[in-house]
Order: C-alpha cells, then sequence, then structure tokens
C-alpha cells in the first residue's frame, strides 16, 4: 500500500551529549526506496545531529512547531514554524539547533554508494581508499553522534545572522491555484524558491471534494506525500480509496505502473508533496492515455497495443 502514520512509525530516542531527540522513521514505515522523510522533534536546547555535510545528497527540512537556528559553517539563522530549508550537496556542514521545542521533517535520497568491509581486518574500502573502520553503532546511536558529542555543541555566536536564500517561508511564496473541472488546488514550490536542484518540496492545499492533479504515475521520480491538515482520500488506478488524515505518509515508488491523485473531504486536504527531479522520467495519465516526456517538454498520446502486436 506504501502508506503510514506519525503515531504507527518506528522510533528511536538519540541521546549523545548535546545531541538529543526523537526520530521518527516515517518513511521507512510506508515503504520508500530511493528517497525518504524522518520527523525529528528536538527538546530545547537540543541538536539535531552532528554537524555534516553530503556529497550528493541534497536534503530539504520543513519546520512544523517550534523555534531554533539553522546552524552551516558557523553561521546561523533564525528558523520556525512553516520554513522550507534546503541543504544543497557541498552547501557546508550543517545542522540545527532548538531554541525551543522544535518538530521538523527531514526529506533526503538514499544514495547507497558501494563501500566494501573486512571486519576481521578493521578495513573498508571506500572507492580506492583502505580506512579504518569500526562498528558503526554505541549504544543504539552511530558512532558520529557520540564523537560529536565528545567535541561539545558547535558555537553559537553573539546573534543569529540575515536569512541567507536557501531558507524561506511559506506565506513568502506565491501560490499557484488551478480550477479544473475535477482539479481543484493551490501549490506553493517551497523547494524551488529555496533553490533545491535535485528534488523538491511543494506545500498542497486541495479544495473540498475536489482532486489534487490528474490520476498518474512515474516512471524514474519517487514522490513522498506528509498530510498537514484536513481530511481525504488517496485513490490507486481509480479504485482503490485509503482515508489519509493528519499525520499521514504516502510513499509512491517509481516504476509501480499504478496511478496515483488525493481526492479532498469536506474540509479540504493539506499536505507536502516530496519527490525527486529525474530529466529521463515519463508520467503516464491513464484517463487520458497521455505520455509527459519530462526531460525534452513534450506531452503525446500513443495508441496503446498488445505486446505482440504485429510482430507474427
Amino acid at each position: 500500500m506504501g502508506i503510514a502514520h506519525f503515531d504507527q512509525a518506528p522510533v528511536r530516542e538519540v541521546q549523545a551529549g548535546h545531541i538529543r531527540g526523537r526520530w521518527t522513521l516515517v518513511g521507512d514505515a510506508a515503504g520508500c526506496v530511493r528517497v525518504g522523510v524522518r520527523r525529528i522533534e528536538l527538546p530545547a536546547g537540543g541538536w539535531s545531529t552532528p554537524a555534516h555535510e553530503h556529497g550528493r545528497a541534497e536534503e530539504i527540512f520543513y519546520i512544523l512547531a517550534g523555534r531554533g537556528l539553522s546552524w552551516v559553517d558557523g553561521r546561523t539563522a533564525e528558523v520556525g514554524a512553516g520554513d522550507c530549508i534546503v541543504y544543497p550537496a557541498h552547501g557546508g556542514a550543517h545542522t540545527l539547533h532548538a531554541l525551543e521545542p522544535l518538530d521538523v521533517l527531514a526529506f533526503g535520497p538514499r544514495p547507497h554508494d558501494e563501500s566494501l568491509g573486512f571486519p576481521r581486518l578493521g578495513l573498508s574500502l571506500v572507492g580506492r581508499r583502505a580506512v579504518p573502520s569500526v562498528d558503526g553503532q554505541i549504544g543504539g546511536a552511530p558512532i558520529q553522534f557520540h564523537r560529536e558529542a565528545e567535541l561539545g555543541p558547535p558555537e553559537l555566536g553573539d546573534a543569529p545572522g540575515p536569512r541567507p536564500p536557501t531558507i524561506v517561508n511559506l506565506a513568502d511564496v506565491e501560490p499557484h491555484t488551478v480550477k479544473r473541472v475535477r482539479v481543484g488546488r493551490t501549490r506553493r514550490n517551497l523547494g524551488r524558491a529555496a533553490g533545491s536542484l535535485t528534488t523538491g518540496l511543494q506545500h498542497v492545499e486541495v479544495m473540498p471534494g475536489r482532486e489534487s492533479s490528474p490520476l498518474h504515475c512515474h516512471s524514474l521520480e519517487e514522490e513522498i506525500f506528509v498530510v498537514l491538515a484536513g481530511e481525504g482520500w488517496l485513490v490507486l488506478d481509480d479504485r482503490e480509496q485509503t482515508p489519509v488524515r493528519p499525520g499521514s505518509v504516502v510513499a509512491r515508488p517509481a516504476a509501480t505502473g499504478v496511478a496515483h491523485l488525493f481526492r479532498a473531504g469536506p474540509a479540504g486536504l493539506t499536505y507536502l508533496a516530496y519527490g525527486t527531479r529525474e530529466p529521463g522520467d515519463i508520467c503516464y495519465y491513464p484517463r487520458s492515455n497521455k505520455l509527459s516526456f519530462r526531460g525534452v517538454g513534450v506531452i503525446a498520446r500513443l495508441e496503446r497495443l498488445d505486446y505482440w502486436d504485429g510482430e507474427d
């Protein structure tokens, strides 16, 4: 099915010095494959992770509630409810600090780079380099959390600086509304506004009783949906309908061949839509028998044939 809820997903409590928080593994519970989402709840004064920088992965955070600081290479900026933060690859070491209890959704891809381990030798091969390796967990937390705890919290400086362009608030992003016979929605493209390149995050409000989009499925792009408010249904292939509510998380991996959309209930439906941006993606619309070729910007209607048509 590919659906879970905040209240039903596995939880990991992290306590390593100044790094303290409650991680809800909602993406894992929903069945995400090449991307993921985690809910991170930080107590006042807590830090989310060791300061870290990704070589390939672009991360997008959305603040559900609370107030804190985004820390990047020693520079801080205040963040709060409704803020979207993009941490680009090679964009500097980053982490979050809670000034008051902070509730955050962290979205990102899951690249799987091969690293060959030799446990008897205490070595790992990373590319062509042999490096010492140790058990990645100590007391249930990743080893880097404990090493960071030994160093103590990063310096915060005297006061937060100006907000960089990689942080935007929902209220400041231009809405785009569509009203069609079936579809009625307002989207705000948070990811684009904050400078995301390889992934995206949109805030979507579906009008009462209307649909979020045409029924569709992707060949390469994987999507995650997190319901923020209202109620409605996840619709699969125009047949299966599953109720969704605040806290529902829906994973739609690529290449399932199963088309999806959301239908809002009487009070409307609000959700976040996260996904990858794949230039070679093909999106199929079964109601209209259309194909959208993303990389070349072409939408066409093709004749549907049997596999053996014309072969005999």
